[in-house]
């Protein structure tokens, strides 16, 4: 379908995208390299919509897949195993009809599958932590761990800190906010992206779906969050905070000030973007912070590849296999056992 008759689909058949869902992710697809819109698609059962798909198509180092992110989105009832196979297998016969290029599709899945295989590269998560901002602040922060209340309100305090929307000039104090995300790389031992990334995302997503919020002491930075949001959700993309910070309780502040700023947006969920779980055990050193906002643990779809060719995608797998081993023995000899 095009924009438009996807997104009044997806209306009649009330269903509530997700923004990377949406057409207006595109204009992020179309800023960044790499990366292209490629198709809005709707599975239909019977003549009536079930599933509903945008797909952006991205290059990676001598192959294309398609990434479908937070996608497909069903229609009620929750789809059966039967149905989520069925419908990528005719997602399979339409990709090769309309581009030969692409050798996988990264989709997400609520059913483990054989046909299914773990990514290729990137973390997904199946577990994620969902505030429901329809609660007014006394019942969100009662339905906190006692630790996170007494943190937040300890945060609180400290008149030295302020919280604020830095969203109108984003791309001027970036910048300086990006130094708070390299250490924060260097200290959780995780990858960044570079700079023009996350402006770029800014930028192109503008006001309306992506915002900057910061905390700052006597001017300074302590920490900052990049939040996308529709017009009812909002998700917890990026964020970053100094050691000073982090001691302060900054991310704290932060975490309850976007939610009593998102609320009075009208957004309706703030998702904090994924926890640990068998899956996923990258992320076990964020679910402390996170399940401090509310004991609820919410259970979602993963994202998992969808060979559209079997045999290219092996190959793919055991070229980066090859590689990680090769570039594990360089960091060994660089680095030798004491």
């Amino acid at each position: 379908m095009d924009d438009e008759a996807f997104v009044a689909a997806a209306a009649d058949a009330s269903i509530d995208l997700p923004l990377e869902q949406t057409p207006d992710w595109d204009s992020f697809d179309v800023a960044a390299d790499g990366r292209t819109p490629w198709a809005k698609l709707v599975w239909l059962v019977d003549e009536q919509p079930r599933a509903f798909l945008a797909l952006t198509k991205m290059k990676g180092r001598g192959f294309s897949y398609l990434w479908g992110k937070h996608g497909p989105v069903w229609t009620q009832p929750e789809p059966t195993y039967t149905e989520e196979r069925a419908m990528r297998a005719d997602l399979r016969t339409f990709i090769r009809k309309a581009d030969r290029t692409i050798a996988f599709v990264r989709l997400h899945s609520v059913h483990r599958s054989d046909d299914l295989s773990e990514l290729l590269q990137s973390v997904t998560y199946d577990r994620t932590i969902v505030l429901d901002l329809t609660k007014d602040e006394n019942q969100l922060l009662a339905e906190m761990k006692k630790r996170g209340r007494r943190d937040v309100r300890k945060a609180l305090r400290d008149e030295s800190m302020v919280a604020a929307d830095e969203t109108g000039r984003a791309l001027e104090v970036f910048p300086e906010l990006y130094q708070l995300l390299i250490e924060t790389g260097e200290r959780d031992s995780f990858g960044i992206s570079p700079r023009a990334t996350y402006e770029q995302m800014l930028s192109a997503l503008g006001p309306e779906h992506c915002r900057l919020y910061t905390v700052r002491r006597d001017g300074r930075p302590l920490c900052w969050g990049i939040v996308t949001t529709t017009a009812t959700q909002a998700t917890y993309y990026y964020a970053a905070s100094s050691a000073e910070g982090r001691k302060a309780l900054a991310p704290d502040l932060l975490v309850w000030s976007m939610t009593c700023m998102l609320r009075e947006r009208g957004v309706k969920s703030f998702d904090m973007m994924g926890i640990d779980s068998e899956r996923a055990p990258q992320l076990s050193g964020v679910r402390g912070f996170k399940t401090k906002f509310t004991e609820e643990i919410k259970a979602v779809p993963g994202a998992w590849d969808y060979p559209i060719y079997k045999t290219f995608y092996r190959g793919l797998h055991v070229a980066l296999a090859a590689k990680r081993a090769a570039v594990a023995k360089v960091k060994g000899k660089r680095h030798p056992a004491e």
